[in-house]
């Protein structure tokens, strides 16, 4: 059976400005519902930190996020890269807001000077004991740890940007701890940062993310507090790197960065067609 209308699917480099940086996402903009088993199926394909699944509805587009292995609540990356695909691509004038409906709420996205910002439900997290071998896990001292239960986010400070840097954890270890991340932050030593951090959630078929933006719904209002400043700027310190500027809102928070197409695609009859 030959299908009538092609569906395409991008590549998106999000939190950078230039190719083969940021955390690359793949967006697919379905023109009809497709079944859960297929886009598990076809995010195990793309074998990206998360494939995104848009469709318009009456009341926005309804977004969806899937990992290699799982589907997850939240996902600021892919939801940037989503927002610039239906920009870029005619979905949407660029002046017009994107507005998602997800697991997570309503969510939005507006261009504003080269940058993509994002609103977002805040994070915070709550001092609290470490689960039993994380330190052994993440190779590091845990006796400053803090836990969001919404997003099942462990977050650990260090004392240096150096220490966050060096850190070479156990995934099989780290695996086995907790379901899902964890955030390792410290200060940061550069002038053009307020913080730094890393992203691990092998649990969730990502061992290293490269750029988080939920992780940022956590740490924003985590040194909002600490630095007693509203608006910051993290480095996300992967060996792909990114930049996400964060505004603490209390109950929201709004997350920016830039983003860049790489690669465009449409997927085959067979794989289109198949459910």
């Amino acid at each position: 059976m030959a299908r009538t209308t092609a569906l395409p699917i991008l590549q998106v480099d999000a939190f950078c400005d230039r190719p083969f940086g940021g955390n690359p996402a793949a967006v697919c903009v379905l023109h009809e519902p497709k079944p859960d088993s297929w886009m598990r199926h076809l995010a195990a394909e793309m074998n990206l930190s998360e494939t995104a699944f848009a469709i318009h509805k009456e009341d926005g587009y309804h977004l969806r996020w899937f990992t290699p292995t799982i589907e997850v609540d939240l996902c600021g990356h892919a939801t940037l890269a989503t927002a610039y695909v239906l920009w870029t691509e005619g979905y949407l004038a660029i002046n017009q807001p994107a507005e998602f409906i997800t697991r997570s709420g309503k969510l939005t996205a507006r261009f504003e000077n080269d940058w993509i910002e994002l609103d977002f439900p805040a994070a915070p997290t709550v001092a609290t004991e470490a689960p039993a071998g994380l330190g052994e896990a993440l190779g590091c001292d845990v006796s400053q740890v803090e836990y969001n239960k919404t997003l099942d986010y462990w977050l650990v400070e260090l004392g240096s940007e150096a220490a966050v840097k060096q850190l070479d954890p156990l995934f099989t270890r780290l695996k086995g701890i907790t379901p899902g991340g964890v955030i390792v932050t410290a200060p940061s030593d550069s002038d053009d940062y307020d913080f730094v951090s890393r992203f691990f959630a092998p649990a969730m078929g990502i061992d290293e993310d490269p750029v988080t933006g939920s992780a940022h719904c956590c740490l924003g209002p985590y040194w909002s507090q600490r630095l007693n400043k509203t608006e910051l700027v993290g480095y996300q310190a992967s060996k792909r790197g990114g930049t996400v500027k964060v505004a603490a809102k209390g109950e929201r928070v709004s997350l920016s960065g830039k983003a860049i197409t790489v690669l465009k695609g449409e997927l085959n009859a067979a794989a289109y067609l198949l459910d």
